[in-house]
């Protein structure tokens, strides 16, 4: 007998995940596929739109014909945020390679921009800083860099957005240019107050407004994918970026909770209601998600380097034959033997925003061994994400008595362990870690039927 379940794609920063989720939160069908990062100069980091397209579709197909039993009554969308994508309206191919959130080649830009006095002024309409993080200045700068492009945007032949957009182009066949508030205010042109798209930050970064999308609640209509695509017509129902998405797949819906997603960089986000909150501490106010899947608001710090650094200890020193391995070299040495790693490879994020900070590890002697390298990467996570939740709480005057964490290294118990007793406060972890895309599911599940409203959706999940 069918169950009624959705397709959940999510669209992360080396790999693309489709989840098809049933009514009672079971998984019926799973599949997931990295795709090529591309570094074409140092600091610079992009990504192949079409084959993001590719692979995302790839995976869907096979997750839904994996779910024998599933009746899917349609698709959530989760996304890497900042990554910014140029695409000609007609034929829906790209015009240039994706700008990903972790490229750092508008530093100039945004130190221009600061030093011309700007910086206050985009705060307060943003809530966030000038950093090469957020899509605006990326965009600019392919507008800046090819003049062809710019006459082109101006005249109203290209469509630009974040990755959700993107997907939805393409699914819907270019019927549907839309994005939600939490992909739309990680972008330096999404004003938090008027809740749109705002005249004076266009103006400053020469954004030309025909560029971008139409701004729809996170659960919202989205439209419908083309059967060509999917092999069947299925009604987007739900669109959050993937730190927000993950918030909502938590139970976050409510002032005051907060959760840590250890991915490729940990982020982690407080609730703070339907009010924004300023920061004093070096953290980001940005849209979030309350019960209904509406507009709310939390406070975010972002530490760009996570599980990356254990990434690139596998890949890029070859000490590692795979991540899993990391929890058991970490448990076979006492401590790091005095070592200390910051792996700043793209800067650093919250609360310090370095752009052009680098990576940095101190304490080598002949007696380190790869076990203290792996090690030190871990606890660097766990402080990292120490201080930014001492700067939340700082700014919300709200003291955390709980973390609820996901993301890959939040299935490494050790790595659990340690944040907890660094953090004195327990660290709660679901039975299914992949909160990103049960967030977007949930989102679009409750919009379209599959589950009456958010807690349901939480008491069909399986228990930590």
């Amino acid at each position: 007998m069918s169950v009624p379940a959705i397709l959940a794609l999510d669209q992360g920063t080396t790999g693309s995940t489709a989840l098809v989720v049933a009514r009672d939160g079971r998984i019926l069908g799973r599949a997931y596929s990295e795709f090529n990062q591309h570094f074409p100069r140092p600091g610079w980091v992009e990504h192949d739109a079409e084959e993001i397209w590719s692979v995302t579709t790839r995976v869907a197909r096979t997750a839904l014909d994996a779910a024998v039993h599933a009746d899917v009554q349609g698709v959530g969308i989760t996304n890497q945020r900042e990554t910014v994508v140029l695409w000609d309206r007609e034929t829906l191919e790209p015009v240039h390679r994706a700008i990903v959130w972790q490229d750092r080649r508008t530093a100039e830009l945004c130190r221009a921009l600061e030093e011309a006095g700007h910086e206050a002024e985009v705060r307060r309409r943003t809530g966030l800083v000038l950093d090469p993080y957020f899509s605006g200045t990326k965009l600019l700068w392919i507008l800046r860099n090819h003049t062809e492009l710019r006459e082109r945007a101006e005249a109203g032949e290209l469509a630009a957005g974040t990755i959700d957009t993107w997907l939805l182009a393409r699914l819907t066949d270019g019927r549907v240019h839309a994005t939600d508030p939490t992909n739309a205010s990680r972008t330096l042109l999404w004003n938090l107050e008027t809740a749109d798209w705002d005249p004076w930050l266009l103006e400053l970064l020469e954004i030309p407004e025909s560029l971008l999308p139409e701004v729809r609640p996170s659960a919202g209509d989205f439209g419908t994918t083309s059967g060509a695509h999917l092999g069947v017509e299925l009604p987007v129902g739900g669109v959050a970026g993937d730190q927000q998405a993950a918030l909502f797949g938590q139970g976050c819906w409510n002032a005051g909770l907060a959760k840590n997603t250890y991915g490729t960089g940990a982020f982690l986000l407080l609730h703070t209601g339907d009010e924004p909150v300023a920061s004093e501490h070096g953290l980001l106010t940005t849209a979030a998600c309350d019960a209904e899947g509406g507009l709310a608001y939390a406070l975010e710090g972002s530490v760009f380097v996570a599980g990356a650094a254990i990434q690139w200890l596998r890949d890029g020193l070859g000490i590692l034959e795979n991540a899993g391995e990391s929890e058991a070299l970490a448990r076979a040495v006492e401590d790091t033997d005095g070592v200390h790693f910051v792996p700043a490879f793209v800067g650093r994020g919250a609360p310090h925003w370095e752009p052009d900070a680098r990576g940095t590890v101190t304490g080598l002697t002949r007696g380190t061994r790869r076990a203290h390298l792996v090690r030190a990467a871990l606890e660097s996570m766990a402080f990292h994400s120490a201080e930014v939740l001492g700067a939340m709480e700082a700014d919300s005057g709200v003291e955390t008595r709980e973390l609820r964490v996901d993301g890959g290294a939040a299935l490494n118990d050790w790595l659990m362990s340690f944040q907890a007793d660094v953090l004195g406060i327990s660290v709660r972890r679901p039975a299914q870690v992949e909160t990103t895309a049960m967030g977007a599911a949930a989102l679009a599940g409750i919009r379209l039927g599959v589950w009456p409203d958010a807690p349901s959706f939480l008491e069909a999940q399986p228990d930590g």
